[in-house]
């Protein structure tokens, strides 16, 4: 199940905004609760199409990708001055305990959900701080996005959180995708 990474030959498709279909710019931002002292990280930024939604309402936005060339591709189409650009594995950030106040994930959590990465969120996010994944889901159809067998659902992505001492707050399954929303 998941685990593959984004072909960065087919980067520009990441810029369609009929991704907003899936979780618009205001849920997204009302998930993450930001606020103009905040510091957020995009898991899995690729292009920076979420990251640019939430840059102006954060201080720090790491864009954090495991992929460089996803980081040239957002550099030359042009970052706001707040986004720092990371290149790691979710399940080993250069962030200090403690650091992140949230972090987001919009399509990417099938591709880095581990026991690992999801320890090192638990590490790095503060208490109280938030994590919002968006994903594809398994009772989706397979029409967008990854094929099923590489697809997690809402339960899993909860279980998951919550062992490693996340409350999720929210959760719910729509047609192809899943939302969850903890709290540490």
């Amino acid at each position: 199940m998941g685990f593959h990474t984004f072909d960065a030959d087919r980067a520009a498709k990441l810029d369609d905004p009929s991704r907003f279909r899936f979780v618009s710019r205001e849920e997204l931002l009302s998930h993450l609760g930001v606020a103009p002292d905040r510091v957020v990280t995009d898991l899995g930024s690729g292009t920076g199409f979420f990251t640019d939604e939430v840059a102006p309402h954060v201080g720090t936005l790491y864009a954090v990708d495991v992929q460089e060339v996803m980081h040239d591709y957002y550099r030359e189409k042009g970052a706001p001055d707040n986004v720092e650009f990371v290149t790691a594995d979710v399940a080993s950030l250069p962030f200090d305990d403690d650091h992140l106040d949230a972090a987001f994930s919009t399509m990417t959590y099938h591709e880095f959900a581990t026991d690992d990465a999801l320890a090192e969120l638990a590490r790095v996010v503060r208490p109280g701080g938030t994590v919002v994944v968006v994903d594809w889901s398994t009772s989706g159809s397979g029409e967008d996005g990854p094929p099923l067998d590489e697809r997690f659902g809402l339960g899993d992505a909860v279980d998951a959180l919550e062992s490693v001492g996340f409350t999720v707050t929210h959760g719910e399954t729509r047609r192809e995708t899943f939302v969850c929303v903890a709290r540490r």
